[in-house]
């Protein structure tokens, strides 16, 4: 896999408002990205009408528009199945990437154990890394405080390490591999779904690679969406992966009792 392969950038757009013009900006002008996908699930006729003018005067953008909300990962498979690029960066509408960060990113997947996964370092308007850019892998244990599932609190690597998942708002995968993959869990409305992608490449003899070397500035929470629906999404999506990995009779048992109690806390504290 070359590092000058032609890269598809996929964005997916809901309620995002103005952040999703820097995102695209941003795309627009990295002269490592061939084309950008961008589907729109859903914006208020005014940021239509902008997206319209956009994509009419970039050459390399184009629009899915199929008047719906089908969700993320659903979205997302749209988009993969239209790119044309060799390598799949999926890209969240608030996130502006940093000039230069594709060849990292290539740079860290070209000798990955296949199907490869590999995210970037995402950073708030301060600077400091975000929560949820680089992580173990996803288990009850570690969901209810008996093992440590972020990693943003600890030293940050200097280069590309192994990780169990990261964030699905700043990665690149082959195109091959996403296929192999199936892509995402359309099952997931919102939420987990990327966490559910690392997991199967894991457990399919893949890697998930966090690559600090490439960045992208994460505005994080500018969908309209009401806070009460992404957080049922959340939980419903939550309930779906723990029910989904439990493999063994004992770890079924632990997700019928454990999964609904963390429904429950997550509605109370939301």
């Amino acid at each position: 896999m070359s590092p000058l392969s032609a890269i598809s950038a996929l964005v997916v757009t809901y309620q995002t408002g103005p952040r999703l013009h820097e995102c695209l900006y941003a795309l627009k002008g990295d002269a490592d990205i061939s084309e950008i996908i961008l589907v729109d699930n859903g914006n208020p006729p005014g940021e239509q009408a902008w997206i319209d003018r956009f994509v009419a005067a970039c050459p390399k953008a184009s629009l899915i528009r199929q008047g719906d909300n089908p969700g993320f990962g659903t979205a997302m498979n749209r988009a993969a199945a239209k790119a044309r690029g060799d390598l799949l960066l999926a890209c969240n509408p608030d996130c502006v990437i940093k000039r230069g960060a594709m060849a990292p990113l290539t740079g860290a997947l070209q000798d990955a154990p296949r199907p490869a996964i590999v995210g970037g370092r995402i950073f708030g308007l301060t600077g400091r890394e975000e929560r949820g850019a680089r992580r173990n892998t996803l288990t009850l244990w570690n969901a209810i405080g008996l093992g440590k599932w972020t990693l943003d609190g600890t030293p940050e690597p200097d280069g590309p390490v192994r990780v169990g998942a990261i964030s699905g708002a700043f990665f690149l995968i082959g195109r091959a591999d996403y296929e192999a993959l199936g892509g995402f869990d359309e099952a997931y409305f919102l939420h987990v779904e990327d966490v559910d992608l690392c997991r199967r490449a894991i457990e399919a003899g893949g890697s998930v690679t966090y690559q600090p070397k490439a960045g992208a500035l994460h505005y994080t929470s500018t969908s309209d969406a009401p806070r009460d629906k992404v957080q049922a999404h959340k939980v419903a999506s939550l309930k779906r992966y723990f029910r989904k990995f439990a493999k063994t009779p004992g770890e079924k048992f632990a997700a019928a009792l454990m999964v609904p109690l963390i429904g429950l806390a997550m509605r109370l504290r939301g």
